[in-house]
């Protein structure tokens, strides 16, 4: 099945106001640049976005959000987006903040088809026990909290219950692909795109090289053509770096 498309903007075009999509990336690290953009140009707003964190205020997500075109974030880093704080403080934003690795194991539980599953990460904090403002109002005031998971005790030890996360749609970056969507990601890229690209009920993958069905090496492929729907090859890629550390001297 061929599951190529021309462009970004044919391949994002049906994802509707106020849906709930998933997004690869770490930081500015193998993002979907051409999707995200494609976004920007269509307004489409009301966006539940879940990420590992919001990109930063001139790229990435952080596009988006500086449009008004996301409604809630689900991430566990806040980074460097300043807009992502001001949003949030003054109620214009919905947060949804989880542990790193809770929501990587989210991610994967989703698309593994799995509802639920208990981890320790949270326990004794209002990771579990509720009250971690989501939503604010008027000076301050919290409009929406976490509520209160379910905890239980095996082998002495407690664990929280954690639901897995699927998405309306998918948006993920990688190396390479074929026409069937098979994917490969290159190095620290792959981070949450694997995950994303599993629990999307509707996949788009941008590359950087399409290539013909058989060209992968099976062994090297990191997420199989059925998750994947829909495949497109970026341009103008910028790979920006979010925070530039050099020796002096």
């Amino acid at each position: 099945m061929d599951k190529v498309f021309p462009d970004a903007d044919t391949a994002c075009a049906d994802i509707p106001d106020g849906a709930k999509v998933l997004a690869g990336g770490f930081g500015l690290c193998g993002i979907p640049e051409n999707c995200i953009t494609a976004l920007r140009r269509k307004g489409t707003s009301g966006l539940w976005v879940v990420s590992n964190n919001c990109g930063v205020d001139d790229w990435g997500l952080g596009v988006l959000l500086g449009n008004k075109q996301i409604r809630k974030m689900t991430s566990s880093y806040v980074g460097e987006n300043k807009e992502f704080e001001r949003q949030f403080l003054s109620g214009e934003l919905e947060v949804e903040l989880v542990p790193q690795g809770t929501l990587a194991e989210r991610l994967r539980a989703g698309g593994a088809g799995i509802p639920g599953f208990y981890t320790p990460a949270g326990v004794g904090t209002q990771v579990a026990d509720g009250g971690l403002p989501m939503l604010y109002g008027p000076g301050g005031t919290i409009v929406k909290a976490s509520e209160k998971k379910e905890t239980r005790s095996f082998d002495g030890r407690d664990y929280v219950l954690e639901r897995g996360i699927t998405g309306d749609f998918a948006i993920v970056k990688a190396w390479k692909g074929d026409r069937h969507g098979n994917l490969v990601f290159r190095e620290s890229s792959r981070n949450f795109n694997p995950l994303c690209a599993a629990a999307g009920r509707v996949t788009i993958a941008e590359v950087e090289e399409i290539v013909e069905p058989g060209a992968l090496d099976p062994d090297h492929v990191h997420t199989q053509g059925i998750f994947v729907q829909r495949v497109f090859r970026g341009t103008n890629y910028q790979k920006r770096i979010e925070r530039r550390t050099v020796s002096k001297g």
